[in-house]
């Protein structure tokens, strides 16, 4: 009796490991989505800066927000979030770029923008709009260097963990793919 206990026993539990409590599996922290292709249509720089083209996208990852100018806490937490996450990556940081779509006709204050050097502004249109607008007010959008958008982070009150949580999932990312090394592509 006792024999047939020790022989069933792993049997039963794998059965109720896999089937009662599967296993998460999951290494990523944020939400991976179909790739969507972002729109060829070019979108107006702000503050100074050039057009920003689907094609200034391909070569390299990039963080991506959209948020009106006026950029209430969620819209902050992004900023700073994606800001950490990119510094973070240390001598992987150039494949990274970190991009602000601005929806609505406002330009953001230039004491906001002070704080985030290297971070590219446009101005939203309907059609990026249309790939992007499942997200929350704060998500952070991961874009690969094909172009597609292919993760997204949700706002999360504590900057300290989201930051912490893109900044894993980038390392993870630049790791494994060849994708945004230059001449590697």
């Amino acid at each position: 009796m006792l024999l047939a206990f020790v022989c069933v026993l792993p049997v039963v539990a794998s059965y109720l490991t896999f089937y009662v409590w599967p296993p998460q599996g999951r290494v990523n922290h944020g939400e991976l989505i179909a790739p969507l292709a972002l729109p060829s249509t070019i979108l107006p720089g702000l503050g100074g800066q050039a057009a920003l083209a689907r094609t200034e996208f391909e070569g390299q990852w990039t963080l991506l927000m959209v948020a009106p100018a006026d950029c209430a806490e969620a819209c902050e937490r992004a900023l700073y979030v994606s800001r950490q996450a990119r510094l973070a990556q240390a001598k992987e940081m150039d494949r990274v770029s970190r991009v602000w779509l601005i929806t609505g006709e406002a330009d953001p204050a230039t004491d906001r923008l002070a704080k985030h050097e290297e971070l590219r502004l446009a101005r939203a249109d309907s059609s990026w709009l249309a790939v992007l607008s499942s997200a929350a007010p704060g998500s952070i959008w991961l874009v690969d260097p094909l172009g597609n958008v292919m993760m997204r982070f949700a706002d999360e009150a504590d900057t300290t963990r989201a930051a912490r949580d893109v900044t894993k999932d980038l390392q993870r990312l630049l790791k494994y793919s060849a994708l945004g090394r230059g001449g590697r592509e």
